[in-house]
């Protein structure tokens, strides 16, 4: 590792960039254990009309009548490549104030842009929000998209 470090090369998931453009989470970074499936796309794992209790089915059924307070979102970040991962979960602010942070972040070479998700205060996850990132390059203006990057059958968007 020490060898690559003055090219900032270090190892990662070998599947990183695509991970991220197929819409694929990582327990760790983009769902933790403070997360609900509802808040991170997989509330259709969630049996709503199973008989027998279990833990959680109550506070579960309150969040999806009530609705989540926050949403990992699609986001792209403007400028120059990032890198293919970042370390540290970068501050989202909207209007001067956080909103949210960065959960996994990559360039990708097939989009030419940088990709990743971010948790946002439900408020800023809607598709086409503006928000401001600050990562280890400066604040860069960011968008949040439609999520996976790359559609089911890997066809690539077309611009």
């Amino acid at each position: 590792m020490a060898a690559g470090a003055k090219y900032d090369i270090r190892p990662i998931a070998p599947s990183e960039i695509r991970r991220i453009e197929a819409g694929i989470l990582n327990y760790s970074s983009d769902i933790m254990l403070d997360n609900n499936p509802y808040e991170v796309g997989l509330g259709w794992t969630v049996d709503e009309d199973k008989k027998s209790d279990y833990l959680g089915k109550a506070s579960l059924a309150r969040i999806k009548e009530e609705g989540v307070k926050r949403k990992l979102v699609g986001i792209e970040v403007e400028g120059s490549p990032l890198g293919a991962w970042i370390p540290d979960y970068w501050d989202v602010h909207s209007d001067g104030r956080k909103v949210g942070h960065v959960t996994s972040l990559t360039y990708s070479p097939r989009l030419e842009k940088n990709i990743g998700y971010a948790l946002l205060g439900i408020d800023h996850a809607k598709i086409g929000t503006r928000l401001r990132v600050s990562t280890t390059k400066g604040t860069r203006g960011a968008s949040v998209v439609k999520k996976p990057f790359v559609d089911p059958k890997k066809d690539i968007p077309k611009s």
